[in-house]
Formats: structure tokens, sequence, C-alpha cells
């Protein structure tokens, strides 16, 4: 039986402007993610999985340990996470940012 950890501070449940649930099974939670031109978010969490980019990005996630990391991505473009993170992450670009987050549980 799958399981999943329970987030405290879940992306969904904090962001809905920005991350929306596509499918939720028994393995996998697909969420949709879209940012316009310079927004951000708030600090939340995800689980372990992969992003997949559907368009080119530049962003930078800030960490809740005070660091910093810029992300330069192509469309087709992915980042696994091995474990659950937690992030702000900010459009930097003047153009929207979509990627999908395929959340293993």
């Amino acid at each position: 039986m799958a399981t999943t950890t329970k987030l405290e501070r879940d992306a969904v449940s904090l962001d809905p402007k920005h991350y929306t649930v596509e499918a939720d099974t028994d393995t996998v939670r697909i969420v949709r993610i879209r940012y316009g031109s310079g927004e951000q978010s708030v600090m939340h969490q995800h689980g372990r999985g992969v992003g997949i980019f559907l368009t080119d990005g530049d962003f930078t996630f800030k960490f809740s340990d005070g660091r910093a990391e810029r992300v330069v991505s192509k469309k087709g473009d992915f980042i696994n996470f091995d474990e659950p993170w937690e992030h702000n992450p900010v459009n930097n670009s003047n153009q929207p940012f979509e990627p999908i987050y395929i959340e293993v549980k």
C-alpha cells in the first residue's frame, strides 16, 4: 500500500492561486503550478517527486534555512527531489512559468 508523509505546509492548501491538483491516486499526486511574471508564493512544502517544466523558466527557490538558489530551465527539463522539501519560489521572468509536479506517495 502506498503511503505519503502529511505535509504541515502543503503547497496546494496554502497557495491555491498557484497550485492545483490535476490528479490524486494511490501512488501519485499531480500538481499543476502556474506563476505569472514576477509572482511568488509563501513558504510551503512538496513531497518527494519530479517537476517537469512546461515552459522555460527563470526562478529563485528561497529555502527556510535562508539559502537561495536560482534555477534557469528550458521547456522539457525536469528536476528530481528524493525527499520532501520546503521553499518559497519567485518567478524572476517577465513571462508566465508553468511546471507539473508529480509527487510520489
